[in-house]
């Protein structure tokens, strides 16, 4: 199992650190039913965290034009038409996928084409399953114009135990289908906002994995 380099730091400390309590409850206290339940709950906590910033080994294989791949693993959640008001202006199909914390949390290009946009906003830190989530937290949005014309928004969300959004990309990049794009730690949300006419392939409740859906076909531009 790979470790996401964003973990590297955090798995360290807890690491130093869980073996610092464990040596003194274990060397310098009494041996008793609470220095083991400590134990237990050091050990727990650096599974989870090893789980949680596992870094899947997946190198994206298809059509590197006009398909939309699941920019991060996690459940499809939101499936509906709306005014994008941010950026592009107009009304979209919109997709979105929450992680829990049991997901890896690597994010990956949806398409093939050029960054034209990168901003991120401050906000609230509610529950990322949450409809507000999308508007009110904070946020990082992504712009990719592909080599037909479309303009695709993908949005990395943070949620209510996230505090850090990571965006490896910049404005006028060039980037390719199943590039990384970031990360965000813990429990955290990304939309992605598709053309009315582009052909949805997934459903509501329906479990993505990054680099192996196709969540959209972008239809061809004339």
């Amino acid at each position: 199992m790979r470790i996401h380099k964003e973990g590297r730091k955090t798995l360290s400390f807890t690491l130093l650190i869980s073996i610092a309590i464990n040596m003194v409850m274990f060397y310098f206290l009494p041996k008793n039913f609470f220095s083991y339940f400590i134990f237990v709950v050091t050990v727990v906590i650096y599974l989870f965290l090893l789980n949680f910033f596992r870094s899947p080994n997946r190198i994206y294989s298809g059509q590197l034009l006009g398909r939309v791949n699941a920019p991060t693993d996690g459940k499809v959640v939101a499936l509906e038409k709306v005014y994008e008001d941010e950026y592009l202006n107009a009304e979209c199909m919109k997709i979105s996928i929450f992680m829990s914390i049991f997901n890896a949390h690597s994010n990956w290009i949806p398409v093939t084409g050029k960054i034209i946009h990168v901003s991120h906003k401050k906000g609230r830190y509610m529950a990322a399953y949450l409809p507000k989530s999308s508007t009110e937290n904070e946020r990082s949005t992504i712009v990719i114009e592909t080599p037909d014309g479309h303009k695709i928004l993908s949005r990395q969300i943070a949620g209510a135990m996230a505090r850090r959004i990571v965006t490896y990309v910049k404005a006028s990049q060039i980037c390719y289908i199943g590039d990384p794009l970031g990360f965000i730690k813990f429990g955290s949300r990304m939309d992605i906002f598709l053309p009315l006419n582009s052909e949805i392939l997934v459903e509501i409740g329906e479990e993505v994995r990054a680099n192996k859906t196709f969540i959209a076909n972008l239809a061809t531009k004339k």
